[in-house]
């Protein structure tokens, strides 16, 4: 028999928790230019306590074939995907009102 979330009240099989708190976080992404004017997408906002930033960096890497990394709470991508960025956070599971691109 599978645990239950003692917060929802549903089996922790489900995964329904990270789906739930995706949609309360309050992302933006912007471009920030660093060492020979290199340009890096940086998203930030994300509840480290209960996204996986992990899992978000590694999808996000592999969808716009770039390097990356992720500190503190941000995710850092090399290159500009600023026109890109917003549906694949919505692909991850994040809602589109909350995600905002400077």
């Amino acid at each position: 028999m599978s645990e239950i979330d003692p917060i929802t009240g549903l089996p922790k099989d489900l995964g329904v928790w990270e789906t739930i708190t995706k949609e309360s976080q309050k992302i933006t992404a912007k471009i920030v230019k660093k060492k020979f004017g290199k340009q890096y997408t940086l998203v930030q906002g994300f509840e480290t306590k209960e996204v996986d930033l992990k899992d978000v960096v590694k999808k996000l890497k592999s969808k716009f074939a770039c390097g990356g990394t992720t500190k503190d709470n941000y995710v850092e991508l090399q290159g500009n995907h600023l026109g890109k960025i917003k549906q694949a956070l919505i692909d991850l599971g994040f809602q589109p009102e909350t995600i905002d691109v400077k």
